[in-house]
């Protein structure tokens, strides 16, 4: 079957949401502005910020990203697992399994390193979303929005 007959069959079988990603589409990946966001280092720093007011583990994490970004950033477990376990490899977190005698969900907490880099990625990321900020709102302001 062609790319695009796959493309037309998951479009027709799936919800608009779901097709997208099927097709390596979906907020996050083709947003301009999700990308923008990603390369300016955001998923980091909101981990390390969520972790800062206590321990969580990734599915968690995810839904808060999604739910303060209104679904403009959504992460999966392919994206937040990997991240996760490169800031331990780091040692900006630290993760215990909730029950150690079998694997279960992985809680993370922040480290004083973590803390630290959490501090300078706000630091970085700062004019890059004040620059979004100011893009939408003289997109807003040109449409008389």
């Amino acid at each position: 079957m062609t790319r695009r007959r796959t493309e037309e069959a998951v479009a027709e079988a799936a919800p608009l949401g779901a097709a997208r990603g099927a097709v390596g589409g979906g907020a996050g990946s083709s947003d301009p502005l999700a990308g923008e966001l990603r390369r300016a280092g955001v998923l980091p720093l909101l981990v390390l910020h969520f972790l800062g007011d206590g321990p969580s583990y990734g599915g968690a994490l995810m839904e808060r990203i999604e739910t303060l970004s209104r679904g403009l950033i959504a992460v999966n477990p392919n994206t937040m697992y990997p991240l996760l376990r490169r800031l331990e490899a780091d040692g900006l977190i630290a993760g215990e399994w909730e029950h150690p005698e079998r694997r279960s969900r992985r809680f993370y907490r922040l480290t004083d390193a973590g803390a630290a880099e959490r501090a300078r990625l706000a630091e970085a990321v700062e004019p890059r979303l004040d620059a979004v900020a100011q893009a939408l709102d003289d997109i807003r302001t040109t449409l008389g929005l």
